[in-house]
């Protein structure tokens, strides 16, 4: 039998695919079926993302599965009447899969294609690839993935003499230079050659060759190690991975979290994959305590407005207000908010109490805020503009028993059909006209650093409003943050609607810390006119969302660079944007600041001392007293690299929603 003769065989056997009842047309019907919406890419935990065209470099770190647990995993094989391929396939795959690659897992895998025994000694090449798909949602067992695997890959072997590259044309999947179609992961197994070789006059020992090429994105090539007797003892091989996309270090991870996952799994095959430790206790350490080292002092024992008027008293003729209407020094601040605070309280609001503030930006905003503090209540924004609903919703959920106005939102209709039949309204004006009122601090209790501050609402865009309910501690705990600190600070921008919780960050980080809020003019800023108030009043730091310092950099670039640092986020952060104001060479530092409304503005904070690399800004590391996790389904921590979701802890977090003890109860873990 001559290789010629194969070929003219195979192609007898597999016949027509036009014709129905051919062997190439049942398979590649078998194929359509088999891989029928399988996912376009498998997500892996990379370093880097896929460039456009793949290079196919690549490298590789040993993997051996020592003689112990070899002989567990035969053993288990034996037991369960699978082959030793499909242990480690199970086991592979629930790896990928607890690594953020979904729960379902393709993986090609070549076969020898010597399907009748005269080929066996015929010099030719017979191999073909085929596509494996593992199946692991639901969090089995490792003992029910063992039985799927079997089933999934008996069906699979039946229908591997389709050439895969006419599987290919069959499907007709989504093709992209970046990456091998269908599957981007292989696994391979060999015979199994004896380690000792013994060639006339010579000796030696059988061993994969390193190249530095990988086909895949990762690829897992194994063999078991023989004595000169035959006798399997051990598995060893290589996990090849593409440098394009991993650093050797994560393929060495992925290597030994692989050993790790085998030994749990073939001594107890009754765990689901769920429970599987991924983490050696050194990552795991590394993961819990060395990334939340973020323990820091703050006055932690003080309210609010206890550290204002700290301030007031280190500073009192320090401007604390700057704005197109003048300025205001701590003392007048603190005189004016102390006038409406004794005001509010002859009016009946108690300490615990709630008020709303429906004030336009302004200073007098900051003066009603500072009040409502001092009188031991909380407040609560309402923005202008938002339906009467809404703010019904609102004002009913948190009680407020009365809303704080000014000029410009004391005649607007919603307000005052929200208003008709609740709370009371208070002009925040009535300070200036009590010119005979108290000017002293009150000393209303707010019930301690644990009392709420503020409540503000979500937007609702994913469901109902949730009033988010933050505490003194929270507000101080960031406005002291060591991140703060350096100078950069000194005068920042407030422009940001009240009702958004950027708005937090930048009236408390100023004013308690004896600096500068510089107030835009009220309503929606655009460029130019946050430009000519950034210049005019010498601003030195400001919070901008992604999108405004993306149409910043590209319009007005010189006006960022004249600021000392810039704070942006609310969504992925452009790293061109930053390039581009870098680039003018002012000294001007970018942070990438993220956080929900839940952790009080600002959990994890990215400086960027160094240009970004590639299109993506990292959102950082936790600030002072916040713990940040990533974890899977089951509240598990995932490795680094991997795909989860991001949980947040530490002297930061809001006391939960207001009135939604259920949805806090499911939220706050």
């Amino acid at each position: 039998v001559q290789y010629a003769d194969y070929t003219l065989w195979q192609r007898e056997l597999l016949g027509d695919e036009q014709d129905p009842d051919s062997t190439l047309a049942n398979q590649a019907e078998f194929w359509r079926i088999y891989l029928k919406d399988l996912p376009e890419e498998t997500a892996l935990p990379v370093d880097r993302p896929r460039p456009a065209v793949a290079s196919h470099a690549g490298a590789g770190v040993p993997i051996t599965v020592e003689h112990e647990l070899y002989e567990d995993l035969v053993r288990l094989a034996q037991d369960r009447q699978l082959t030793a391929f499909m242990v480690i396939q199970a086991a592979f795959a629930a790896l990928l899969s607890r690594s953020g690659a979904g729960d379902d897992i393709p993986l090609g895998t070549p076969v020898a294609g010597r399907s009748d025994a005269s080929l066996d000694e015929l010099v030719g090449f017979f191999a073909n690839m085929i596509v494996l798909r593992t199946d692991t949602s639901g969090d089995p067992t490792f003992a029910e993935l063992l039985d799927r695997v079997r089933a999934s890959d008996v069906e699979a072997y039946t229908h591997q003499d389709m050439p895969f590259d006419r599987v290919v044309e069959a499907l007709n999947p989504q093709r992209s230079p970046s990456r091998h179609p269908l599957f981007q992961v292989a696994l391979a197994f060999g015979a199994g050659a004896s380690s000792a070789v013994e060639l006339s006059g010579l000796s030696g020992s059988a061993g994969m060759v390193p190249t530095a090429v990988a086909k895949f994105d990762l690829g897992l090539y194994l063999d078991e190690v023989r004595t000169r007797e035959g006798e399997a003892q051990s598995i060893s091989g290589v996990l090849e991975y593409a440098t394009d996309l991993f650093d050797r270090s994560t393929a060495e991870a992925l290597a030994a979290r692989l050993i790790t996952v085998l030994w749990q799994a073939v001594r107890n095959p009754e765990r689901r994959l769920s429970t599987l430790e991924l983490l050696t206790p050194e990552e795991r350490h590394r993961l819990l305590v060395e990334y939340n080292d973020t323990a820091a002092e703050y006055p932690a024992d003080a309210c609010v407005h206890e550290l204002f008027e700290e301030q007031v008293r280190r500073v009192p003729d320090a401007v604390a207000v700057a704005s197109d209407e003048g300025s205001l020094t701590y003392a007048e601040l603190n005189a004016r908010a102390n006038r409406l605070a004794h005001h509010l309280t002859g009016l009946g609001v108690r300490p615990g109490c709630t008020v709303a503030v429906a004030v336009e930006r302004s200073p007098q905003l900051i003066v009603g805020l500072l009040a409502v503090l001092k009188a031991g209540a909380a407040y609560v924004p309402l923005a202008t503009g938002q339906p009467a609903a809404r703010i019904r919703l609102m004002l009913e959920e948190t009680r407020a028993v009365a809303v704080l106005t000014d000029k410009a939102t004391a005649s607007v209709p919603d307000i005052l059909v929200a208003t008709a039949d609740g709370p009371f309204a208070v002009g925040v004006e009535d300070a200036d006209a009590l010119g005979d009122a108290p000017t002293d601090n009150p000393v209303a209790d707010c019930g301690g650093v644990a009392a709420l501050a503020y409540v503000m609402f979500t937007s609702g865009s994913t469901g109902r409003p949730k009033g988010v309910a933050t505490t003194h501690q929270n507000i101080v705990e960031l406005a002291r943050d060591r991140a703060w600190e350096g100078g950069e600070h000194a005068r920042v921008l407030l422009h940001s609607n009240f009702a958004f919780d950027a708005s937090t960050f930048e009236l408390w980080v100023p004013l308690l810390s004896g600096n500068t809020v510089v107030v835009a003019p009220p309503g929606l800023a655009d460029v130019a006119q946050l430009s000519r108030v950034i210049t005019e009043h010498g601003v030195t730091a400001a919070w901008l969302t992604a999108s405004l310092f993306a149409l910043f950099a590209d319009e007005k670039p010189e006006v960022l660079a004249s600021l000392r640092e810039i704070s942006c986020g609310g969504e992925a952060v452009s790293a061109d944007a930053v390039r581009r104001v870098t680039a003018l060479g002012t000294g001007t530092v970018v942070s990438n600041s993220y956080g929900p409304t839940e952790a009080t503005t600002f959990a994890l904070r990215r400086r960027m001392t160094q240009l970004p690399v590639g299109s993506s800004v990292p959102i950082g590391v936790p600030l002072a007293n916040t713990r940040v996790y990533v974890l899977d389904q089951g509240l598990g921590l995932v490795p680094a690299g991997v795909v989860g979701e991001l949980y947040i802890a530490g002297s930061g977090l809001a006391l939960g929603y207001v009135g939604r003890a259920g949805l806090t109860a499911e939220r706050f873990v």
